[in-house]
């Protein structure tokens, strides 16, 4: 065996714990998640009873709708389902070996041009990244997302040091793959890409051209092929495309999950797992009958009290609740993100998730950058390093301005720095202990900047956590920094500089463990003491403002009908009783009931395996049930049991709407069941997220 041979084969065990870290943070207390996202939970379980539900993710196992994404990644959490059971932590497990993954490809990544101890840091990086640690604990998409597109970087990486084109075709049609994980949020590293390619790749410009031409192509053709084949079926032997406006995988990909996540839910689509179930029209024309819409307030960082959902204060008898602005820290208007705007990343409402390092990652850029010349060819790591600001800058750009995501869509931030912090921190070393001019003090003053912007960031919550986290980071990160301004010859400076990087990466460290610590929303993951809870009905995300109450002392609390629990968050919620009616009258019938929506849906699907109607999708608006097709269903049998709402609650979204025709045809045509028969006494509300109004009633219409 030759020695470069044993060089490849050698262990690198720093490696190896900094990926228990990221296994421990991503996986740990997952089996205590009993649904998981019920709303994704449901579809695993509905796809894993034929082949039609299979293809098409479909939420139900009667196949009347789709999920609102498309179907790879549940495709994978099938396959684990298939393998080990439906649970809570075997749908979570696939992003959580994701995540991991994705520590351990930073480190393949960086080590080829930076070296083993860049590579290092950025894996650590990666693992104390809080919104990477809670997303990967959840069934919800972004953690494999950021794994696939890190897996079309090596191939890219891969294809430029070998100037192989099947590399780097292989890399755009990954980039295709990511797409049918979530759609057009898999395009936001192309940008990168396709500065990186013409960077790197070395032929003429007619060739080159060709090549990217070609490669677009086929990303395209990778990204739409699902979504072709599906739009191309007719609609009656298919489900129906959740959380579109017409039935069309395509009008989903580039308007609810494109531009909508851009420009806000003004004209997009509606509902989604744990997304804004109503856009701004359905919000004005929602009615209610003297119920806070918004649920329970919600402790905010500082300790005071702070509306519920949504960012809603409470609302007067028979009006909406009002929205208001940000609330102070916690609040951030309607979902919780801060006020669009270039310092969006560094208000109190994101920071915590992902922001930490950036004061940093703008120093290490710097130094990283400085060798560029106009007249010399960039290096292989100059050419990397602008790989890693053209994934970044672009990303910050549209979550600085976009009106609709949430916190747990910033992982898509953390590769890049990641990659930026552990390169950078490398290249600040080597000008610091070189004393290269006016780079020799970017060291130094990276680490006080970020010292400095991380106390900012824990200021706000020093009630919950005390103040002794800002008092030892502030005065180690201050005071190291200090040391290498004045004392750079000493031997014991490289010490003392890895230190500086290490206390940077303390305060992150602890956010990621929140979950594990305080609990969390496996519908809307975000780490921090502090959750703001923005979703509605199941899990709606009430982190504990109490550490020493535990998750079970507040569930019970708050919610003592629930059969199954989310961490941190409002439990899913079976009505044991009115399943066991409607499953002893059930005479043949194809759907056990209908409801309104996915996510009175969801748990009865998970429990029991059978069919449940959401006749409006995700959030109940979703155009599907016309009352002619209602009508046939009733007629052929399919479905004769209805929980809506209760005529005097919530009736729809308008007066011109779908939705309340099909209401009112229920109403006209159904015999009311009597609430003894089928609601626990002390639950009157029981089944309708959000609790509109004066709760639901079931109907029953037999031909």
């Amino acid at each position: 065996m030759t020695g470069q041979t044993k060089q490849r084969l050698r262990i690198d065990w720093l490696l190896i714990v900094i990926a228990l870290l990221a296994a421990f943070l991503n996986i740990f207390d997952i089996w205590k998640d009993r649904y998981a996202n019920a709303y994704y939970t449901a579809a695993v379980t509905s796809m894993l009873q034929s082949f039609h539900n299979f293809f098409y993710a479909s939420f139900d196992p009667g196949g009347y709708v789709t999920v609102d994404k498309p179907p790879v990644v549940f495709w994978i959490q099938t396959m684990f389902a298939a393998v080990f059971g439906v649970h809570g932590w075997s749908v979570i497990l696939p992003q959580a070996l994701a995540g991991v993954g994705s520590v351990l490809m930073m480190y393949i990544l960086v080590k080829p041009s930076f070296g083993k101890t860049a590579a290092r840091l950025a894996s650590l990086v990666m693992a104390c990244t809080p919104v990477a640690a809670a997303i990967s604990r959840s069934n919800n998409i972004d953690s494999m997302l950021v794994f696939a597109l890190l897996l079309a970087t090596w191939m890219l990486f891969k294809g430029m040091r070998r100037q192989k084109i099947s590399w780097i075709l292989g890399a755009f049609a990954m980039i295709g793959v990511g797409f049918n994980m979530k759609m057009l949020e898999a395009y936001m590293v192309v940008p990168a890409i396709y500065l990186f390619y013409l960077l790197a790749f070395k032929s003429g410009w007619k060739k080159k051209l060709t090549v990217l031409a070609a490669a677009t192509v086929l990303m395209a053709a990778v990204s739409l092929s699902w979504a072709v084949v599906v739009d191309s079926i007719p609609a009656d032997q298919r489900p129906y495309i959740g959380s579109s406006q017409t039935n069309s995988v395509l009008e989903l990909a580039f308007g609810y999950n494109g531009m909508s996540r851009l420009t806000g839910m003004h004209g997009g689509g509606k509902g989604a797992s744990g997304k804004s179930w109503m856009n701004g029209e359905h919000l004005r024309q929602a009615q209610g009958n003297g119920r806070n819409m918004a649920g329970d307030q919600h402790t905010a960082p500082n300790g005071k009290r702070m509306p519920g959902p949504f960012g809603m204060s409470n609302g007067k008898p028979g009006q909406m609740p009002r929205f208001d602005r940000a609330q102070g820290p916690g609040s951030g208007g309607m979902f919780g993100t801060g006020q669009p705007g270039p310092l969006r990343l560094f208000q109190s409402e994101l920071s915590g998730q992902i922001s930490w390092l950036l004061p940093f990652v703008a120093f290490a850029s710097a130094g990283l950058l400085a060798g560029v010349r106009r007249k010399k060819p960039l290096t292989d790591q100059q050419q990397e390093t602008l790989f890693w600001l053209g994934w970044l800058l672009p990303v910050m750009a549209f979550f600085s301005v976009a009106g609709f995501f949430h916190q747990y869509y910033l992982v898509m931030l953390a590769p890049p720095i990641a990659a930026l912090t552990g390169t950078g921190w490398v290249a600040l070393w080597r000008q610091y202990r070189n004393k290269e001019e006016w780079k020799r003090w970017l060291l130094p003053s990276g680490i006080l900047a970020t010292t400095a912007f991380e106390l900012v960031v824990l200021h706000p919550y020093q009630q919950q956590i005390g103040v002794g986290w800002s008092i030892g980071i502030g005065a180690a990160g201050i005071g190291l920094s200090l040391v290498l301004f004045v004392a750079a010859s000493e031997k014991w400076i490289p010490v003392v500089a890895l230190a500086g990087m290490l206390v940077l990466l303390v305060a992150p460290l602890y956010w990621a463990a929140t979950p594990i610590i305080y609990g969390e929303n496996s519908m809307i993951p975000e780490a921090g003491p502090v959750q703001r809870g923005f979703g509605p009905g199941m899990a709606m995300g009430k982190r504990f403002a109490n550490p020493q109450m535990s998750a079970n002392q507040e569930s019970r609390e708050s919610h003592p009908f629930s059969s199954g629990r989310t961490r941190g968050g409002r439990e899913t919620q079976i009505n044991s009783k009115l399943l066991q009616y409607v499953t002893s009258h059930n005479t043949g019938e194809k759907y056990l009931f209908a409801t309104t929506n996915a996510m009175s849906a969801a748990p009865y699907i998970i429990e029991t395996g059978k069919p449940v109607m959401a006749m409006g999708g995700f959030s109940g608006s979703d155009p599907i049930l016309t009352v002619s097709k209602l009508e046939e269903m009733v007629k052929t049998k399919e479905v004769k049991f209805f929980l809506i709402p209760s005529q005097d609650g919530f009736r729809g979204f308008g007066d011109g709407n779908e939705s309340n025709r099909v209401f009112e045809w229920i109403r006209a045509h159904g015999k009311e069941v009597p609430k003894s028969e089928w609601q626990p006494d002390s639950s009157p509300d029981h089944g309708f997220p959000m609790h509109f109004g004066g709760g639901e009633t079931l109907y029953e219409i037999e031909q």
